[in-house]
C-alpha cells in the first residue's frame, strides 16, 4: 500500500470516528437537557408537597434519587465517549495529513483536498483546546458534525493525487501564508457554531413555535445567547487578527511570485470581502452596541464568505490563486 492510499484509510477512520463522537455528543447533550428537567420538576413536587404537609416525615432514599444516580454515569459514559473518539479522529487526521506531506514531498495544503484536511484539523484542535480549561462540549455535535462533513467532501470531490506544486508555491510562503489562512478558518468554524447557537438558543427563549417543541430541548441545554455571543466575538476577534496577517502575507508572496502586491485577482478581492465583513462586524459591535442577533447574522454571513472563498472562488473564476487541483490548467498559481 502507498503512502497516499494508507493517508486517504487514515482520513476514512477520522471521519468514522468522529462520527461517533457526533453521536456520543448528541446523547449526551440530550440526557443532561432530561436531566434538568427531571431535577427541575422534582424540585417543584418537593415544594409543593412541602407546603402541604410541612410535619411529614422526611423521605430517605427515594427512587428519584436511584434515578439521578443511574442518569449521572450514563451522562458521564457519552461525555467520555465524546471526548475520546474526538481525540482519537483527531490524532488520525493529523497523522493523514502528516502521510500526505510525505506523499507529496512537500507541505499539505496546496490544493483544496488538503486545505479541507487541514482546515478541519484546526476546527477539531481549537475545539478541544478550548476544553482543556473549560467545558465546551455542547459545540462538540456541531463542531465534529462540520468535520465530517467537510471530510466526506474532501474525499469524494476534492480529492486529487499527491503530486508536485507549482514553482509559484515553492516558497516558505505556502507554509507562513496559507498555514495562517488555515488556522484563521478553524477559528471562524468553531465562532460560527457558537453564533448559529446563538441564534436558535434566543429564538426559542423568545418564544418561537417552532423551537419550542420537545425536539430541540437541548437547547436548554447550551449557555444563554449573551454568553455565547461573548465567546463568539473572542473566537472571531483572534480570527480576524489571523486573516489581516493573511492578506498581508499573501500581498508579500504575491509580490514576490509575480512583481506586484495586489493584483484584484478573484481570491485576493473576496479575502479583502472577508476582512472587510469580519472588521465590520467587531466594528461595530464594540463601537456602535450592535449585538444580539445582528451581531451574530453578521458572523453567519462572514463565515459564508470564508466557504464561497474556499470553494466558489477555486471552482468558478479562474485567476492565478486556482489552486484546486480539479483541473489540469498549468497556468494557476497559490
Amino acid at each position: 500500500m502507498q503512502i497516499a492510499e494508507l493517508s486517504v484509510l487514515l482520513v476514512w477512520g477520522a471521519a468514522t470516528a468522529l462520527t461517533i463522537a457526533l453521536v456520543a455528543f448528541a446523547i449526551d447533550l440530550g440526557r443532561r437537557t432530561g436531566a434538568r428537567a427531571e431535577a427541575h420538576a422534582e424540585t417543584r413536587a418537593s415544594v409543593a408537597v412541602g407546603a402541604a404537609s410541612s410535619t411529614a416525615a422526611p423521605v430517605t432514599g427515594g427512587g428519584s434519587g436511584a434515578s439521578g444516580s443511574a442518569a449521572a454515569p450514563a451522562r458521564g459514559r457519552a461525555a467520555g465517549i465524546a471526548m475520546s473518539t474526538t481525540w482519537l479522529g483527531t490524532a488520525l487526521l493529523l497523522v493523514a495529513i502528516v502521510l500526505r506531506g510525505i506523499a507529496a514531498g512537500r507541505t499539505p495544503w496546496a490544493n483544496m483536498y488538503e486545505f479541507t484536511l487541514v482546515g478541519s484539523f484546526m476546527a477539531l484542535a481549537v475545539f478541544l483546546g478550548m476544553n482543556v480549561r473549560k467545558d465546551f462540549r455542547f459545540l462538540g455535535a456541531f463542531v465534529t458534525g462540520l468535520s465530517v462533513l467537510f471530510l466526506v467532501l474532501g474525499v469524494n470531490v476534492f480529492y486529487v493525487a499527491a503530486t508536485g506544486v507549482q514553482p509559484a508555491l515553492q516558497n516558505y510562503w505556502l507554509v507562513i501564508h496559507v498555514g495562517v489562512a488555515i488556522s484563521a478558518t478553524g477559528i471562524f468554524t468553531v465562532a460560527f457554531v457558537a453564533s448559529v447557537l446563538q441564534l436558535l438558543r434566543d429564538s426559542r427563549d423568545s418564544g418561537s413555535p417552532y423551537l419550542l417543541r420537545p425536539g430541540f430541548r437541548w437547547l436548554d441545554r447550551v449557555p444563554t445567547p449573551t454568553s455565547l455571543e461573548g465567546l463568539s466575538f473572542r473566537l472571531n476577534a483572534v480570527g480576524f487578527v489571523l486573516w489581516t496577517f493573511t492578506i498581508i502575507g499573501g500581498a508579500i508572496w504575491a509580490e514576490h511570485a509575480w512583481g506586484r502586491y495586489w493584483g484584484w485577482d478573484p481570491k485576493e478581492v473576496w479575502s479583502f470581502v472577508i476582512w472587510v465583513v469580519y472588521a465590520a462586524y467587531l466594528h461595530a459591535r464594540t463601537t456602535r452596541g450592535w449585538d444580539g442577533r445582528r451581531a451574530a447574522w453578521f458572523v453567519v454571513v462572514g463565515y459564508l464568505c470564508v466557504l464561497f472563498n474556499f470553494t466558489g472562488v477555486n471552482l468558478i473564476f479562474n485567476g492565478k490563486h486556482s489552486y484546486s487541483g480539479l483541473d489540469t490548467d498549468p497556468t494557476g498559481g497559490a
